[in-house]
């Protein structure tokens, strides 16, 4: 299953998701349904906006976990 960290690494940097919001440019529904492992897909675009404004990599907010 794949696992959504963003959470984490906003904790990390100290950031409200109101305040990735406005950086990465999508609105906070948005972003929530992402945060919270409810998105289906996500665009290229998107994960490259959350990275460089969390300063981290696509593998510190994506996460591969095998089923159990």
């Amino acid at each position: 299953m794949i696992v959504i960290n963003i959470d984490v690494m906003m904790a990390k940097r100290k950031m409200s998701l109101g305040e990735l919001s406005e950086k990465v440019g999508i609105t906070l529904a948005n972003l929530s349904i992402l945060k919270n492992n409810k998105a289906k897909a996500v665009r290229f675009s998107t994960l490259d906006a959350i990275c460089r404004a969390l300063d981290c990599d696509v593998n510190d907010i994506i996460e591969y976990r095998k089923d159990e």
